[in-house]
């Protein structure tokens, strides 16, 4: 994410955007900086979103996942792909346009809070709506490296003990050249991770 905002770490640590984890990691110097990258860095992607009728709710108007992931996949089939070819920053525009939608998704009454996971390889995402919940995890594949797959389900396992959450989502984003097109690599399947946790791994 530092190189995607063209700053250096140690530039970034001085001027207090970041700071150093007991682990030698970095991270979010606090919420408020936590709250306005994201914002910033997603603003013109959010800008760009087509209307999306909120199906994933109930006619009660409580947050149900399951129309929120199908409400995802179509929108990500449909407009996905040009999304990710016009966003600023090419490192995180899968994350970018995911956060788009999900801020679409709050604006109807929910919250969306984000764990970064500075150089792990990961993003974490928790969305609120009222008493419902659903926490994602987002990798993406990048050339000349693993399916990242066995690593996802380890670190969302310990994601969800943190939240006490039993279920949530693996979001695995193919950013390999040779890739499959959209139409066939698009999928969800169930999955336990290494805690016994099941979550729905989801490949775009």
């Amino acid at each position: 994410m530092l190189r995607t905002l063209r700053v250096s770490p140690g530039f970034a640590v001085d001027i207090g955007l970041v700071r150093l984890t007991a682990e030698g990691g970095l991270d979010v110097a606090n919420l408020i900086y936590r709250e306005v990258i994201a914002l910033k860095l997603a603003s013109g992607t959010r800008a760009s979103l087509p209307q999306i009728p909120a199906t994933w709710l109930t006619p009660e108007g409580r947050l149900d996942t399951g129309r929120l992931l199908d409400a995802f996949l179509a929108f990500w089939k449909q407009h996905g792909e040009p999304l990710l070819a016009t966003a600023p920053y090419h490192e995180i525009a899968p994350h970018l346009v995911l956060m788009a939608f999900l801020h679409r998704v709050c604006n109807g009454g929910g919250t969306l809070q984000r764990e970064y996971a500075l150089g792990k390889g990961r993003m974490d995402l928790h969305l609120c709506y009222g008493p419902d919940t659903v926490a994602i995890e987002i990798k993406v594949w990048r050339p000349r490296q693993k399916d990242p797959l066995d690593e996802g389900l380890a670190q969302i396992d310990a994601y969800l003990a943190r939240l006490g959450l039993a279920t949530g989502w693996l979001v695995l984003f193919d950013r390999r050249s040779r890739r499959a097109p959209i139409e066939k690599r698009m999928s969800t399947r169930k999955a336990k991770t290494p805690g016994g946790r099941q979550v729905v791994v989801v490949r775009l």
